[in-house]
């Protein structure tokens, strides 16, 4: 009955659409580009997708990378065998030069480039636009007062008004001829610019990290005292190069470590041993011939030629000389023994393949001061050399150096090898001290230590990038102060005779949360009846 009374009112011309003709509307391929642009350069993706690169980013901490620690890389393969596959297949161990990774950057990137441009577009033209006109009804807004001043002209307080303003540095305009003669005014744009600022200063952070990541280089090299080396790819430890970085390119330098010393606690018996600092004295030649002197302190680089060297650790580097039953010298190196503990016990491999009837491998460990614990097991109580002590695990076999495979100087693959020393071996390991060499089992010679001289580790990188990230992270944090504290207010001012008088009225708007915004219309008003009281009297 009600549809049929429906119908009925209907024109007499009325036809009903069929429903089979209400479909939804199709999108042509150029839009479904337009919305697929749209999604990419909203807000909400550009955020989604900085979580996601910072959700990314949190492998790249916990696992070794390959780039910054290729021997964490081994290790963490060696211990965990069923993590390799995976490892490889997502690119674990190489997370910021992954595809995914890249990916989720470029991204970013593209989202904030189309979310920022126009933007921008729109900021100009608003810079450009004079302030909004004044609205027909003041008292809606959020902040509003109105007044009454006698013997007053209504123009000459606009003028006040405008004068007053712009003293405050807002733009200003005058709106409405006659009885609706008004002043519009406008400030804190620079609320926007530091907005743009920020995200302009984040496209700059993602560009510049593209740029370094192909032009900078790092790499390691551990130096004993006395030792020097040249600058050289072949003469590194470890190179990690950038994708355009040219190791024949690399500054001409040479460094020598003239001498490592140790500041260490002695009058405080609750850090007793504890370093106070680390000085590393070298010499530097630079490639015209000139050679200067230089300390090396922790957090304080030196700069050669563009590169700047750190300084990152310390150690022992025991200078080990084996001979065969004969007396003559098979080996003979400063080995470095990696630090276990604060108080540098110490780890150390080393490896004889040739000059004796075995192939020998020696697992040590070095005490700087002997002390033994009530179970006969040795430890060191103070990091320096009072009182050292070497201990060696001895092995024998194939060391597996003549298979072509790379193989690290800190480890020792126990694997096809006879311990025939320490442990459960049939000869106790072997004891050293400086100066007197003790024999090898099964009569393969003898081994002696000579000296003990201290090794640092050093960081040698290359950064062109260092100052535009600097420069991008100070525009970033200006832009984000411009955008957190600078108010963006619309302020109107209205005033028309009434009553041998004048009507005043002022109203303000703010964008976004402003918690002064009451005081800055209370303060203005305020202002323009002190000043018409000055001039013409008080107001009733």
């Amino acid at each position: 009955m009600r549809i049929a009374q429906e119908r009925a009112d209907r024109p007499a011309d009325h036809v009903d659409r069929p429903l089979e003709a209400a479909r939804d509307p199709q999108l042509t391929p150029a839009g479904w580009l337009r919305w697929g642009w749209r999604q990419l350069t909203s807000m909400r993706t550009a955020l989604i997708l900085l979580l996601l690169l910072a959700l990314a980013a949190i492998p790249g901490s916990l696992i070794p990378q390959q780039s910054a620690d290729p021997n964490g890389v081994i290790q963490f393969r060696r211990n965990y065998p069923e993590w390799r596959t995976a490892a490889d297949v997502l690119q674990l161990h190489d997370v910021f030069g992954s595809v995914w990774f890249s990916a989720i950057y470029l991204l970013l990137f593209v989202s904030l480039v189309g979310c920022v441009i126009p933007r921008i577009r729109h900021h100009v033209k608003a810079l450009l636009a004079d302030p909004p006109a004044t609205p027909r009804n003041l008292a809606r807004l959020p902040a509003h007062r109105r007044v009454t001043l006698a013997g007053a002209d209504s123009h000459e307080v606009l003028e006040l008004a405008r004068r007053e303003l712009r003293r405050q540095r807002y733009r200003t305009v005058w709106s409405g001829p006659g009885r609706a003669a008004s002043i519009a005014a406008e400030r804190g744009f620079l609320r926007e610019t530091g907005n743009l600022l920020f995200h302009l200063a984040l496209l700059a952070v993602l560009l510049i990290l593209g740029f370094g990541a192909g032009f900078r280089y790092t790499a390691q090299r551990i130096l004993v005292e006395g030792q020097s080396f040249a600058n050289t790819r072949v003469a590194l430890d470890s190179f990690t190069p950038g994708r355009f970085v040219d190791p024949a390119q690399l500054p001409r330098f040479t460094l020598a470590l003239d001498r490592f010393s140790v500041d260490y606690v002695e009058d405080n018996p609750n850090a007793l041993g504890m370093p106070r600092a680390f000085e590393a004295e070298v010499t530097v030649g630079t490639a015209d011939g000139a050679q200067r002197t230089a300390t090396l302190r922790v957090n304080e680089p030196l700069s050669v030629d563009g590169a700047d060297i750190y300084l990152l650790g310390n150690g022992y580097a025991p200078t080990v000389v084996v001979r065969d039953p004969a007396g003559k010298i098979v080996f003979s190196d400063s080995v470095p023994f990696l630090p276990q503990d604060a108080n540098l016990t110490s780890l150390g491999v080393v490896k004889v393949p040739d000059g004796l009837a075995e192939q020998v491998g020696m697992i040590g460990f070095l005490y700087p001061t002997r002390a033994e614990a009530a179970n006969g097991a040795s430890y060191s109580s103070y990091p320096d050399l009072l009182d050292p002590i070497i201990t060696l695990n001895v092995y024998i076999g194939d060391l597996g150096l003549d298979a072509g495979v790379p193989v690290s100087v800190y480890t020792l693959d126990t694997a096809n090898l006879t311990q025939v020393a320490g442990g459960d071996a049939p000869a106790p390991a072997v004891q050293l001290v400086p100066g007197v060499p003790s024999p090898l089992p099964n009569g393969l010679g003898t081994v002696e230590v000579t000296t003990i001289p201290r090794f640092a580790s050093l960081d040698i990188a290359h950064d062109p990038t260092q100052v535009p990230m600097l420069l991008a992270a100070i525009g970033a944090v200006a832009g984000l102060g411009l955008s957190l504290f600078v108010p963006r207010r619309r302020v109107w001012v209205r005033a028309h005779a009434a009553g041998g008088g004048v009507a005043l009225e002022v109203a303000a708007l703010a964008r976004g949360d402003d918690p002064r915004l009451a005081g800055t219309v209370d303060a203005l008003t305020a202002h323009l009846v002190s000043r018409v009281a000055e001039q013409k009297g008080a107001p009733r």
